[in-house]
């Protein structure tokens, strides 16, 4: 059954290794190389969202790209998908600029 109040927010949206025609809704200087479904969960955490673990899936197929596993979270509608999307790609940047500083 559709949920009207949540949205669903794909892995691949942010994957930089992705063409837009497979998914990716950012440009490449905004997305990241493979991101990991903690690392969404991180974001969607630092951006003001707790979602719950039902509301993930890291089995899930983007339809797009019905070949590969991605994963996806669900989050409740309290600003545009876009602004959201958008905000969560911030936090995974610095994240992983976070994590290269580090490693090296």
């Amino acid at each position: 059954m559709k949920d009207y109040d949540h949205y669903i927010i794909w892995l691949d949206y942010f994957n930089k290794s992705l063409s837009r025609g497979n998914g990716r809704k950012l440009k490449r200087e905004f997305s990241v190389f493979d991101p990991s479904l903690e690392d969404l969960i991180d974001a969607a955490k630092s951006v003001g969202y707790e979602p719950p673990r039902e509301d993930t899936n890291d089995h899930a197929r983007y339809p797009r790209r019905p070949y590969v596993r991605s994963g996806y979270v669900m989050l409740p509608k309290k600003e545009k998908k876009s602004a959201l999307i958008q905000s969560i790609a911030e936090k995974l940047i610095q994240k992983k600029n976070k994590n290269k500083i580090l490693n090296h």
